[in-house]
């Protein structure tokens, strides 16, 4: 049996164990894939956390405070961060002067990747109104509404911010309207050094053809995508594959081809592990192939979202997973 399946075994077991601490079982959990992550091979790519990883220790469990997402990242051996902006919603809300909590929270998020030695990488946007929507006065608003965040990401020393581009309405509809606000939105960072980039993030913009069309109509340079492995449910609004109600689910090796001429980061979803280890809905090996054929050299972010490891063990799951794959590439 391979040295990753091993850990994932002993993740498994620490991941479910009633008897052991919390903070005891991270740091065994650390221990148990170091040696795995010393001897990783030469990877084409980086790897970062993004914060959804660990949406139900901050939202649910309160277990973990949203501004030590640096520290936590790097605890668990992770050189990059991809921030959420829903998840910072109390700490926005602090105050009677929405621009001073803004800043406030920019501080301490910026002392803290410093003092962690992480980088910033990108930040994902959402609740800000939809970018693809046919009334002009709710896009305009939204293309306002997502400035303050192209600020941040500025400030932070991110490279871009990850944005949504819904709207209701037939495909070619939404797709110009897309067409406007993201170009308007880019030409905005373009100033700020920022990308905008749209995510395969249910609806039409899981469909691969749809959203590559909708970057190549755009041909900003600092307009693109961040191909997930798993959002590309046509169903739903936030579609991923691993949903009971997805019914029109688009070819996930189809999509991520299709958007990895556009990609300025790529993220790695992943779900319930079998017990090899691996992801039964996604192949991270051909995945990864995808991606490094395209020539992409930059992050790919792991975002957890299964049920059947505690999110630290899935984080540290994911991580073990891609480089056992990235060790079977062509």
């Amino acid at each position: 049996m391979s040295k990753s399946v091993l850990i994932y075994f002993a993740l498994v077991i620490l991941g479910v164990s009633a008897c052991t601490s919390s903070k005891t079982k991270e740091k065994e959990i650390a221990l148990l894939s170091k040696e795995i992550l010393q001897k990783e091979p030469s990877l084409f790519f980086k790897i970062s956390l993004a914060q959804w990883s660990l949406n139900k220790a901050i939202l649910r469990e309160k277990t973990l405070d949203p501004l030590d997402f640096a520290k936590k990242a790097n605890e668990l051996g992770f050189d990059g961060i991809e921030y959420v902006s829903q998840l910072y919603k109390v700490e926005l809300a602090k105050g009677d002067n929405p621009k001073i909590a803004m800043e406030n929270l920019l501080k301490i998020l910026k002392i803290n990747s410093e003092k962690y030695n992480v980088e910033n990488v990108l930040i994902m946007v959402d609740g800000e109104g939809d970018l693809a929507s046919l009334d002009n006065n709710e896009r305009s608003n939204a293309v306002e509404n997502h400035k303050k965040w192209v600020d941040a990401a500025a400030y932070l020393g991110c490279h871009s911010i990850r944005v949504n581009a819904h709207g209701k309405g037939s495909s070619t509809d939404v797709a110009n309207a897309a067409i406007n606000s993201l170009s308007e939105l880019a030409d905005y960072a373009k100033e700020k050094n920022i990308n905008v980039i749209v995510e395969n993030h249910g609806g039409y913009t899981s469909n691969g053809a749809w959203l590559a069309d909708v970057m190549t109509k755009i041909g900003k340079d600092n307009c693109g995508t961040l191909p997930d492995f798993g959002n590309f449910c046509q169903t739903k609004d936030y579609g991923s594959i691993n949903s009971e109600n997805c019914k029109d689910a688009y070819d996930i090796y189809k999509g991520v081809k299709e958007l990895m001429p556009f990609a300025k980061g790529v993220s790695a979803k992943s779900y319930d592990f079998d017990s090899d280890g691996n992801q039964p809905k996604i192949d991270y090996v051909k995945m990864l192939q995808i991606v490094k054929d395209a020539g992409y050299k930059g992050y790919i972010g792991v975002e957890y979202e299964g049920n059947n490891l505690d999110e630290i063990a899935g984080i540290m799951a994911t991580k073990n997973l891609m480089i056992k794959a990235a060790k079977m590439l062509n």
